[in-house]
């Protein structure tokens, strides 16, 4: 159990001697203790030391209060929000006990009871934490449930904390899942995971469920920038910035990155953001940004001129790809929300609202979609900074480009770009940059499919009108016409076919049509509706690359590509008909 997610807010006397006593030093520690990192030193010690995760205190607060205590927790969410912390600061308020008080309480925690030091410490009899990643099996689990029936030894309730719950096997959840059913007036359980999607709905549905929230970056830094303080370490607001973006929420991992960020200078110096970038990898912002200006411009030898300064100094392509996502992000959000939309240092936000007032919002958006498939070609690619200079200069080029519909618009009116303006790099398959051509022939005149079939066309439609899909594809796929009249079939089976397609294409048209039909099978057959079919789109890609429309847009934009062509809908009728003489 490592969870370790927030800071306290006491002073650093204070939390020395909370510490010394924890580790059992008190007046007989020695003045060298061992070095305590930061997410444990500064554990929370009760729920008002918990940050970012005011609604579910507020709603265990009332359950207590009220004395509607479940008997079963569920708490989820990502690494470091606080799932162990809380867990062990509940089992603490279900045994609270101290000399004046005698019920279950959150409210007194800052005053340790009898048993709090036990479970804080992991040696209570009463409290049994487990690892469901190292135990899965259900003989583990079944000889953790023994002791259930048996009433505490010390304490009001007996607890059972088990983190990452989502690893246990189907058979060990089958065997919590009987005592939850029925669990015993003196049992309680409390279930951590990261993957709560992984857990059955059956254990889900007997628990009350907690989802911890990633903790806002402002509430990170106030709680990083009080924990400076009471070590003695100065650090620049900027820096602080970087740490609880880097943390993405996790109140664990922000203390930890600010225990390494604490170490970088000596006794006394400033920790600066440019200590901290270099520690995290990053590269600096103000120069993405440059970067991100330049490309914005459409200007592609400023922008891997920029880049490659950046590489030089050690940034990480795909960290510079993710700044450009970022700030693409950020630009079109002040064009939204404003100002406060970003948490940022003043200038940046600025820079970046500016380019979201100059640059359209069609325009970012499209390059956010670009950036974000150009981060796998980045991340994946042999050489990162060649796959960077690639997407850059498409960023660059694409950057001023109009959109589909403008693009569009602009051709139907006549009004067409010379020679693609010396914009020589095509758009990537499935980026948005190319033109689709739709093949616009004519609509053939289709009349409502009849009572009666009159063609294996209208077979085909008879079985779609009837929901019956698979006869539908059998159709299509594997029956070659021979001849077809009112009340008899003949077809020829293609290789692969079902071979039960006739008994059911007789007991189908019996039902559909009330009618016996004689369906018989012979050499000699045409195409196959799926043949056809094919053959058609192929000849309506040749069509397409021939008609005047499509030939203006690929001249006009040099390397565009036909990905596809869209039929009519509605199916050709085939070439075998009723017979007239023998209707």
């Amino acid at each position: 159990m490592t969870e370790q997610d927030s800071a306290l807010d006491i002073d650093s006397a204070e939390r020395d001697e909370a510490t010394s006593d924890m580790f059992g030093g008190g007046a007989e520690a020695t003045t060298k203790a061992p070095y305590t990192v930061i997410a444990r030193k500064y554990r929370p010690q009760n729920f008002d030391d918990l940050i970012g995760q005011e609604a579910m205190v507020r709603t265990l607060k009332n359950a207590f209060t009220l004395n509607r205590i479940a008997h079963a927790f569920m708490l989820t969410g990502v690494r470091g929000v606080g799932k162990t912390t809380t867990a062990r600061l509940i089992a603490r308020a279900l045994n609270y006990e101290s000399d004046t008080v005698h019920q279950p309480s959150m409210t007194d925690l800052a005053v340790e009871g009898r048993h709090c030091r036990a479970i804080v410490e992991g040696r209570h009899l009463d409290v049994l934490e487990l690892d469901a990643a190292s135990r899965t099996k259900v003989e583990d689990m079944r000889e953790l449930l023994e002791g259930v029936r048996y009433a505490p030894v010390e304490a009001r309730y007996k607890v059972y904390i088990i983190d990452e719950v989502h690893m246990l096997s189907t058979n060990a959840f089958n065997a919590l899942l009987k005592t939850l059913e029925e669990p015993p007036p003196h049992a309680k359980f409390i279930f951590a995971t990261t993957e709560i999607r992984k857990v059955p709905v059956t254990i889900l549905s007997r628990c009350q469920r907690f989802d911890l929230r990633r903790v806002e970056p402002d509430i990170l830094i106030a709680s990083l920038s009080a924990i400076a303080d009471a070590e003695g370490a100065r650090i620049e607001p900027e820096a602080l910035t970087l740490i609880a973006r880097a943390a993405e929420g996790s109140v664990r991992d922000s203390q930890s990155l600010l225990d390494q960020a604490i170490v970088q200078t000596s006794d006394g110096e400033v920790i600066t953001a440019a200590a901290v970038r270099d520690m995290l990898g990053l590269a600096d912002r103000s120069r993405t940004i440059s970067l991100f200006e330049a490309v914005a411009r459409g200007a592609p030898a400023e922008a891997i001129a920029t880049f490659r300064e950046l590489y030089g100094v050690g940034a990480d392509p795909a960290v510079v790809m993710l700044d450009l996502l970022d700030h693409a992000h950020g630009a079109l959000v002040t064009k939204v929300v404003g100002l406060d939309g970003l948490t940022l240092p003043k200038d940046q936000i600025a820079r970046l609202a500016a380019l979201g007032a100059t640059v359209p919002p069609g325009s970012l958006s499209r390059l956010w979609q670009m950036m974000l498939k150009a981060l796998e070609e980045v991340r994946r690619a042999p050489d990162p900074a060649a796959a960077m200079d690639m997407a850059l200069i498409r960023f660059a080029y694409a950057a001023d480009l109009p959109g589909p519909e403008e693009a569009l618009a602009t051709l139907r009116g006549g009004d067409l770009p010379a020679g693609g303006g010396g914009r020589t790099p095509s758009a990537p398959r499935g980026s948005g940059g190319g033109a689709q051509a739709l093949a616009a022939a004519p609509m053939p005149e289709a009349a409502p499919t009849p009572s009666l079939p009159r063609s294996f066309d209208d077979l085909v439609r008879l079985a779609e009108a009837n929901r019956d899909v698979a006869l539908k594809y059998d159709l299509e796929k594997f029956v070659k016409p021979v001849s077809f009249r009112q009340g008899a079939i003949t077809y020829e089976a293609a290789p692969g076919a079902p071979s039960n397609l006739q008994q059911r294409l007789v007991a189908r048209l019996k039902e559909w049509t009330g009618q016996p039909w004689l369906v018989a099978t012979d050499q000699g057959g045409g195409e196959t509706a799926r043949e056809r079919q094919t053959r058609a789109e192929a000849q309506a890609f040749e069509d397409a690359l021939t008609e005047p429309f499509v030939k203006a847009v690929m001249e006009a934009f040099p390397g565009t590509e036909i990905l596809s062509v869209r039929l009519p809908s509605a199916p050709e009728t085939t070439a075998v008909e009723a017979d007239e003489d023998e209707d």
